[in-house]
């Protein structure tokens, strides 16, 4: 697959509720490479967005077209953590295994081709030596590590993410801030974030989607930065 093929194209989309459109008219490619962050207001859009994208919710209106390569491998999830998540009583190698059940189904356990991938996978995110650990017991980015190789299990092109940062310390921040950056610029992962971390998405991303009440901007970090959204926004990160 060449850099720069399209993934995913979402065309003229509207998304809403009950017939309500919180957004409309949205169209955007995400290509091999790319490094979307999605922010905004609350309530505006973003975790439909994220929604669709990943085929759990419908649009109003308009069409999201998946590339075969998405279609055959399948979209990688780290979702926002919530209590009983952090709680969830198995040990990391399974958890992490467990990124293949959406992909196939499994009649006579993990195949060792699977098996072999979720060892690469805790070994690229530094996790391999806890992989008989209980998952529950681990520190908070130790957490995200693990959901991380999770989802690499599940896909090989295309990662979305929920407010992944959300809860972390300075230090679990950073650290899976640079994991990202490495899956994006040396495997060509394209990632999609929904973040209100706004000085590490103005750091780390490549482009903006900003969704608010009355305007959508979508563009580059420098685009972002000079437009009405960036002026008003931007501000906090100085």
């Amino acid at each position: 697959m060449t850099k720069g093929t399209v993934l995913l194209s979402c065309r003229e989309l509207s998304l809403g509720y009950e017939h309500k459109a919180l957004l409309s008219g949205l169209s955007l490619d995400i290509c091999e490479g790319d490094y979307l962050c999605i922010m905004g207001e609350n309530g505006g859009g973003k975790s439909t967005l994220i929604k669709s994208i990943l085929g759990l919710t419908a649009p109003l209106a308009g069409e999201i077209v998946r590339s075969e390569e998405v279609k055959r491998h399948g979209i990688g999830y780290l979702p926002q953590q919530t209590g009983a998540q952090k709680d969830f009583p198995a040990t990391v190698e399974e958890v992490v295994l467990s990124g293949f059940v959406s992909t196939e189904q499994r009649l006579f356990g993990y195949s060792a081709e699977q098996k072999s991938r979720a060892l690469m996978n805790m070994g690229k995110l530094g996790i391999l030596e806890k992989r008989r650990a209980c998952y529950r017991e681990l520190s908070g980015g130790q957490q995200q590590r693990v959901l991380l190789a999770r989802a690499l299990c599940a896909a090989s092109h295309l990662l979305v993410l929920d407010e992944p940062v959300t809860g972390l310390d300075a230090v679990a921040t950073q650290d899976l801030y640079k994991t990202l950056r490495y899956l994006n610029d040396t495997e060509h992962m394209a990632i999609v974030m929904v973040s209100h971390d706004m000085r590490g998405a103005l750091r780390e991303a490549k482009q903006i989607l900003h969704i608010g009440a009355k305007q959508v901007f979508l563009g580059s970090i420098n685009d972002f930065l000079l437009s009405p959204q960036g002026r008003r926004f931007g501000g906090e990160v100085q």
